[in-house]
C-alpha cells in the first residue's frame, strides 16, 4: 500500500489483490471486550486523571507523549505504537462530555497491553498515533465544548482553539492513512426500519456539498462495512448510518477533503446501560475490527452500496413516554402522554440522570427506550395537574 498526493487530495493505492494473512475473528470479540475491559474507568465521568492511571499501566512499547495544551493549560496526551507503513490517528473526547468511546479505546489498548502475539500482528502493519483526551477541560467541566465555550468539532477550519491546532499539528506531520474520529451520540438518536437505539452508529464524513463518493470517501465506507458486518453478530439492526449533510468547519468533513480517510465513531445507547459500560464493549469491537477491515482491504474493495444500506439513524427516541395520564387544564380533565429526558448533571466526579419532561403530546412515530403506564391516575407536580416542560418526574 501507498499513497499519492494530486492537488493537495491524499489518495491510498493499493498495490495487489492478495489479502494481508490475519486472524482476528476467531474469537469472540464480545468475550474479548468484556475481558480485558478497564475496570479502573467506569461510568460516565472520565478525565485525564483517571486515563494517567491507565497509562502508567502500558508496557514500554507504548510510547507517552505531551503534545500541547488546552486553554485551562491541561496537557494533552498522546499515546503512540507499532512500526507498519499504515498509518491511524484516532482521538477521543474532542467533545468533553462523551466518554464512551475513550473507555472502549482504553480497553482496547488494554488487551493490546496484555496480549504480546496481538501486539505482534497490530505493529507490524500499523503505526498508531492515539490522543485519548483531545479537549480535557471540557472533560472536567463535563461540556461538549471547550473552556471557551467552542465546539472542537466547528473549529476544523478556521483553527482558532490550542487543542483544534494540536490536532491539526499531528495531522500534518504524521500523515495518516485513517483518520478514526470518536465520539458520543445522544439516546434521542435510533433507526425508523428497526424501532431501536442506534448503539453503534458510523460515518464516512462527506467532502463537498453534493456528498459525492470519491476514493477517499469510499475507501473509508469499506471500513464501516466491516465494522458493521461483525457489530450485527452482536447488536443486529441497532447500528446506524449517520447523517453526511457537508459542514467544512466540522473535522471529518475538513480532513476527507483534505484528503484523509476519516471514519466518525458514535456510541449511542443500548437497553438500560445509561453509564454506557456494555456499549464501550461495542466501541470495542469496532475498533478491532475496523483495523482487521483496513488489513484486508484490496484495490477492487468497493461496498459503497453496502455503507449506503445500513439505516441512516435519526432523531426517533426519548428515554421515557409516559402514557394513560390524566390531567386538568383549565377545569378540562383528559388523558395525555408526555415524554421525558434524562438531563446530565455533573455532582461532584459523578453523572446524574434528572428526568425532565422535554414534550408533551405529538408523539407519533416517536419511540422510547421505555414506557411509563400512568394508568389514569392525576399528575400531580407543584400544587398543579397539568405538566410543563422541564418538571422533574419520578420515573
Amino acid at each position: 500500500m501507498f499513497t499519492i498526493v494530486y492537488k493537495g487530495i491524499k489518495t491510498i493505492v493499493y498495490k495487489c489483490k492478495i489479502k494481508y494473512i490475519y486472524i482476528c475473528n476467531m474469537i469472540d470479540n464480545l468475550q474479548l471486550a468484556t475481558q480485558y475491559l478497564y475496570k479502573d474507568i467506569t461510568g460516565r465521568y472520565v478525565t485525564m486523571e483517571y486515563v494517567d492511571t491507565f497509562l502508567n499501566s502500558l508496557n514500554s512499547n507504548f510510547k507517552i507523549s505531551e503534545i500541547g495544551f488546552s486553554i485551562q493549560n491541561r496537557v494533552i496526551k498522546s499515546i503512540q505504537f507499532g512500526h507498519g507503513t499504515t498509518k491511524i490517528l484516532m482521538w477521543s473526547q474532542m467533545h468533553g462530555n462523551e466518554s464512551t468511546t475513550t473507555k472502549g479505546l482504553l480497553d482496547y489498548l488494554n488487551y493490546l497491553n496484555n496480549d504480546v502475539k496481538e501486539f505482534e500482528n497490530i505493529s507490524k502493519n500499523f503505526t498508531f498515533y492515539i490522543i485519548p483526551i483531545l479537549n480535557p477541560d471540557g472533560a472536567i467541566l463535563y461540556t461538549r465544548e471547550n473552556a471557551d465555550g467552542v465546539d472542537l468539532n466547528r473549529d476544523a477550519f478556521n483553527c482558532t482553539q490550542p487543542e483544534s491546532k494540536v490536532l491539526r499539528t499531528i495531522l500534518e506531520e504524521f500523515n495518516p492513512d485513517f483518520c478514526f474520529n470518536l465520539h458520543d451520540q445522544r439516546t434521542i438518536f435510533g433507526l425508523l426500519e428497526s424501532k431501536k437505539p442506534a448503539t453503534m452508529s458510523f460515518l464516512t464524513a462527506a467532502y463537498d456539498e453534493n456528498r459525492d463518493f470519491n476514493e477517499v470517501r469510499k475507501i473509508a465506507a469499506n471500513v464501516i462495512v466491516g465494522i458493521n458486518e461483525e457489530l450485527q453478530k452482536f447488536i443486529p439492526n441497532q447500528v446506524g448510518r449517520f447523517d453526511d449533510s457537508f459542514n467544512v468547519n466540522c473535522t471529518g468533513d475538513y480532513f476527507t477533503q483534505k484528503g484523509y480517510p476519516t471514519i466518525l465513531f458514535e456510541a449511542g445507547h443500548f437497553d438500560t446501560d445509561y453509564q454506557r459500560d456494555n456499549v464501550r464493549k461495542y466501541v470495542f469491537i469496532s475498533l478491532k475490527s475496523a483495523i482487521y477491515t483496513i488489513l484486508n482491504l484490496t484495490s477492487e474493495t468497493d461496498e459503497i452500496q453496502n455503507y449506503l444500506n445500513i439505516y441512516q439513524n435519526n432523531k426517533c427516541f426519548f428515554d421515557f413516554i409516559f402514557k394513560n395520564v390524566k390531567i386538568i387544564d383549565n377545569n378540562v380533565e383528559k388523558i395525555t402522554k408526555f415524554a421525558v429526558q434524562y438531563k446530565e448533571v455533573l455532582s461532584g466526579n459523578k453523572i446524574e440522570f434528572k428526568p425532565e419532561i422535554i414534550q408533551i403530546e405529538n408523539l407519533e412515530q416517536i419511540f422510547s427506550h421505555h414506557t411509563i403506564d400512568f394508568h389514569n391516575k392525576l399528575y400531580e407536580y407543584d400544587g398543579r395537574n397539568f405538566p410543563v416542560i422541564g418538571d422533574i418526574v419520578q420515573v
